[in-house]
């Protein structure tokens, strides 16, 4: 059976509003094992990134400029992916941006070339119900070590995921639940002293401006993207 582990780094948030895809990170596994045969491609978008995205990634428009276009892409990328199951955080998104990049090409969608689409998020929320999802909270709960991610990259998340995924289909979790419930407890206590800290303190509030509250916005919609679910700036507004 053959798997490819799939990620994107983008230059926004909204393909259909001329977005593109700037790096794409595969990870090939054959029958539940890494085969080393990854993919991993820098792409110029001929755009410039959005604020947002570009403090995600950190890829500036003159790094990418050295590199092809999609179009020059297109087929090997569609070449690799054929007849594999793909497995992606957050499916709907990275797929999203695929297919309106082949469209460009009159090329068939992901949906036609792969053999099949696994949304990584959708699993870990069956998994995890009512928990955080994002890839570095699976990293955290899995034990599978992240210090190394600073920034966003696709093939160094498409890794991560990877391990993510064999930690979850191992049919483990009775053990893992009895961690994370032991982790939950612990993190409600410091939670409770740092409120009562907080609310101790006499702090001055500094309202934001217009003009930040929509950089903010824009950081936001970027940040969901990159967890893959709704980051905990949603609980302070």
């Amino acid at each position: 059976m053959r798997q490819i582990v799939l990620d994107t780094e983008t230059t926004g948030i909204d393909a259909k509003n001329g977005d593109r895809i700037i790096e794409i990170g595969c990870v090939e596994l054959v029958n539940r094992q890494p085969t080393g045969n990854n993919l991993h491609i820098y792409i110029n978008p001929e755009r410039e990134s959005d604020p947002g995205a570009l403090a995600v990634h950190g890829l500036t428009t003159e790094f990418l400029s050295q590199y092809n276009t999609f179009d020059q892409h297109a087929q090997e990328i569609a070449d690799y992916l054929a007849d594999a199951e793909l497995l992606i955080h957050n499916a709907p998104f990275d797929v999203g941006f695929l297919n309106a990049e082949f469209a460009r090409y009159n090329m068939a969608p992901v949906q036609e070339i792969a053999g099949k689409v696994t949304d990584t998020l959708a699993l870990a929320r069956s998994k995890f119900p009512g928990q955080r999802n994002s890839l570095d909270a699976l990293c955290d709960r899995l034990k599978i070590s992240n210090e190394h991610r600073v920034l966003h990259g696709a093939l160094l998340d498409a890794e991560l995921l990877a391990e993510v995924w064999l930690a979850m289909t191992r049919e483990q979790f009775g053990l893992l639940d009895a961690f994370q419930n032991e982790d939950q407890a612990s993190v409600s206590q410091s939670d409770t002293a740092a409120a009562g800290f907080i609310n101790a303190l006499n702090l001055p509030v500094i309202q934001a401006d217009a003009e930040e509250l929509k950089e903010h916005q824009v950081y936001v919609e970027v940040l969901d993207k990159a967890i893959g679910e709704q980051s905990l700036w949603h609980r302070f507004k």
